[in-house]
C-alpha cells in the first residue's frame, strides 16, 4: 500500500510540474526516436539527437539552407535582396539622377528590399513606416478602394495614391527584421497551436493567442499557420518575399501576378506594360518578373540569417539576470516566449515546397515571442487575412534585436521601450498592472533585460 501511495504521489507531482512547466520546455516532437502530431500537415521528420542551439549573429549566414545549388550562395542571395531595382546604370551615363528609371511600379513604397531591411546591418529595420487604411462600419473593417495599403510613391503624380474620403481608420506599419527568420518558419505548425492552446491556463483564461492559417502562395490552395507580418499574413518566406516584391516594390512574378492598382483604379500603358520605344517617365525596365528566381534569392537569403544576438555583457549583469526572472513571473513570457525548437531537419513545411535543412532543423533559439495574434490594446484596425475577429489584434512582436529600435510598437509611435509597455491593454492589462506595481528598481532591473535583447 505505501508503495501505490508512493507511485500515485510521484505521478500527480510528474503531471503538476509538467502543467507549470513553460511552454518553450514542452515541444511537440521533442522526443527522441518519435514524431509526434496534433494537429499538423508539416511532414515532421524524426528527431535523433538533442536539439543545438541556433547561431547568432547580425547580417550573417547560418549556412547552405537551400535546397538547389543556384539559391545556395549568400553572399549572391545578399546581393540580389540588396540590389536598387530604381537604378539602371548603362555605359552612356553615370548620372543617376539621369540613370534613374523606375524599373517598378506602378505604385510601390521602395526601391529594394534592403531599403526597409537595413538598420544597423542588412536583414534588420529602417526608418520607412507603409501606409494602411480603410473604413469600419460599426461591425466590419472594409478595405480602402483597392487594397488597405496606400502606396507612398508612383511612378507618375497622375497615378499618386491617396487616403480616400471616408476611409478614417489609418494607421502606420513600420519594417520587420528579418533576422533569424528561417528558424520561425522551420517552427511546426504544433508548436504555435500548443502554445495558443496552453495560454488561457497559464493566464485564468484572460491570454488567447489565435492562430490563422493563411495560402501558402507558392502552392496554390493549401495553407499553414501564419507567422510573418503584423497580421501573421503570411505563413513561408517565398510567400513573404512575393508580397514584398509585388506590394513594396510594384514588381509582379509568377506567384503573385496580378499588377496594383492605383486606389482600386486598373492601370494600362504606359503604366504597367512598357510599349515599344517607350522613352521616360512611367516606362520600366522590368514591368514584371517572368520567373520566381527573384523571390527565391529574398527567400533563401531570409532563410539563412542568424538569430540577432545578445548584448552579452549586460544579459551577464545580476540586475539583468533579475530582470529577466522579473519578466517571467509577473506574466510577459506567456506571449513573449523565450525559448522554441525547429521541426528537425528533414521536415517537409509549405505544403511540400520546401524541406528543412541542417542548419535550421531541431535549433533552439530565443525570440521572446509566440507569433499568435493578440488584442494588447495596440491594434491598428486593419483586417487581413484572419478575419474581423483579428482587426484589432497585432502579431506578438519578438523582442530579439529589440536593443537596435528606438521606435517601438507597429505604427513606431512608443520611443522608449517603457512606454511601449505602459501602451499594452486588452489581453495583456493584468500583467501590465503587475508592472505598474513594481518598485521602480525592479521596473528598472527588466528595462535592464530589454536592453541585452
Amino acid at each position: 500500500m505505501r508503495t501505490l501511495k508512493l507511485v500515485v504521489l510521484t505521478c500527480v507531482i510528474g503531471i503538476a510540474v509538467w502543467s507549470f512547466l513553460p511552454y518553450s520546455v514542452i515541444e511537440v516532437g521533442a522526443t527522441k526516436g518519435k514524431v509526434l502530431l496534433v494537429n499538423s500537415d508539416d511532414r515532421i521528420a524524426s528527431i535523433t539527437a538533442p536539439a543545438e542551439e541556433a547561431p547568432t549573429g547580425f547580417g550573417e549566414s547560418v549556412g547552405d539552407v537551400s535546397v538547389g545549388a543556384e539559391f545556395s550562395n549568400f553572399a549572391e542571395n545578399r546581393f540580389h535582396f540588396a540590389l536598387d531595382e530604381g537604378f539602371t546604370l548603362s555605359d552612356e551615363t553615370s548620372d543617376p539622377e539621369e540613370a534613374f528609371n523606375p524599373a517598378l511600379g506602378p505604385v510601390f513604397n521602395e526601391t529594394g528590399c534592403a531599403k526597409c531591411h537595413d538598420h544597423p546591418t542588412i536583414g534588420g529595420t529602417s526608418h520607412v513606416f507603409e501606409l494602411r487604411a480603410g473604413h469600419f462600419d460599426g461591425r466590419n473593417f472594409i478595405d480602402h478602394p483597392g487594397d488597405s495599403l496606400i502606396h507612398s510613391r508612383a511612378v507618375d503624380p497622375s497615378i499618386q495614391e491617396q487616403v480616400l474620403p471616408g476611409n478614417e481608420v489609418r494607421d502606420f506599419r513600420g519594417s520587420l527584421q528579418l533576422w533569424g527568420l528561417g528558424f520561425v518558419e522551420a517552427l511546426s505548425n504544433d508548436t504555435l497551436i500548443g502554445i495558443a492552446d496552453k495560454q488561457p491556463g497559464q493566464s485564468g483564461g484572460r491570454i488567447n493567442g489565435q492562430v490563422i492559417r493563411v495560402e501558402v502562395l507558392e502552392v496554390p490552395g493549401s495553407t499553414r499557420v501564419g507567422r510573418f507580418g503584423w497580421k501573421n499574413q503570411q505563413a513561408s518566406l517565398l510567400s513573404f518575399a512575393a508580397d514584398a516584391y509585388t506590394n513594396e516594390m510594384g514588381i509582379t512574378t509568377p506567384v503573385l501576378p496580378t499588377e496594383n492598382t492605383s486606389n482600386g483604379r486598373p492601370l494600362g500603358p504606359p503604366f504597367d506594360t512598357e510599349p515599344a520605344g517607350c522613352v521616360g517617365l512611367g516606362c520600366r525596365t522590368t514591368p514584371d518578373e517572368s520567373d520566381n528566381d527573384d523571390i527565391l534569392f529574398f527567400a533563401h537569403f531570409m532563410r539563412a540569417l542568424k538569430a540577432p544576438p545578445r548584448n552579452a555583457a549586460i544579459a551577464g549583469t545580476r540586475a539583468s539576470r533579475d530582470g529577466e526572472a522579473l519578466f517571467n513571473n509577473i506574466g510577459c513570457a506567456i506571449c513573449h516566449v523565450t525559448t522554441l525548437t525547429t521541426a528537425p531537419a528533414g521536415t517537409v513545411i509549405n505544403a511540400g515546397a520546401y524541406t528543412v535543412q541542417a542548419p535550421l532543423g531541431n535549433k533552439t533559439f530565443h525570440p521572446f515571442s509566440d507569433f499568435l495574434l493578440h488584442d494588447v490594446g495596440t491594434g491598428d484596425g486593419i483586417v487581413q487575412n484572419g478575419g474581423q475577429s483579428t482587426r484589432n489584434k497585432i502579431r506578438t512582436t519578438p523582442l530579439w534585436g529589440l536593443r537596435t529600435r528606438n521606435r517601438f510598437l507597429h505604427n513606431g509611435l512608443a520611443l522608449t521601450v517603457d512606454d511601449a509597455i505602459r501602451s499594452h491593454g486588452g489581453e495583456s492589462s493584468f500583467v501590465i498592472d503587475r508592472f505598474r506595481r513594481l518598485s521602480q528598481a525592479d521596473r528598472n532591473r527588466i528595462l535592464t533585460f530589454l536592453s541585452s535583447l
